[in-house]
C-alpha cells in the first residue's frame, strides 16, 4: 500500500531534526531518515500497530520507534502519516485540537 507523509508530519521531522542538530548534526540527518523510513514501511503492514487507545474510532493508529510516535490512519488506496511527535508531547491536543 502507499504512503503518504502528510504536510504536517514532515513539518514535525524538520523539526526534530532541528532539536537533535543542536547536539548532533550528523545523529539529526541520520535520525530523521530513520524516523521516515519507518513511515514508509507502514504501508507493507499498516495494521501491525495498535489504534490509539481511547481514540480508536477516529482509526488512527500509533507506532512507537525509540521516543517518537507515527500517528497515522489507514485510508481507502494509502496509509496516511499524520504526525511524529516526541512521545512526551500531549499528541492529544495536537492531533484532536477541538475536542
Amino acid at each position: 500500500m502507499r504512503v503518504v507523509v502528510t504536510e504536517a508530519a514532515l513539518a514535525d521531522l524538520i523539526r526534530i531534526g532541528r532539536v537533535i542538530r543542536q547536539d548532533s548534526p550528523a545523529r539529526a540527518e541520520s535520525f530523521v531518515s530513520e524516523l521516515y523510513d519507518r513511515c514508509k514501511r507502514l504501508g507493507n503492514m499498516p495494521r501491525a500497530f495498535p489504534l490509539l487507545p481511547a481514540w480508536e474510532a477516529t482509526g488512527i493508529r500509533r507506532r512507537v520507534y525509540g521516543r517518537y510516535l507515527i500517528f497515522y490512519r489507514i485510508a481507502d488506496d494509502a496509509v496516511e502519516v499524520l504526525h511524529v511527535l516526541h512521545g512526551a508531547q500531549d499528541y492529544e491536543s495536537i492531533l484532536f485540537p477541538e475536542d
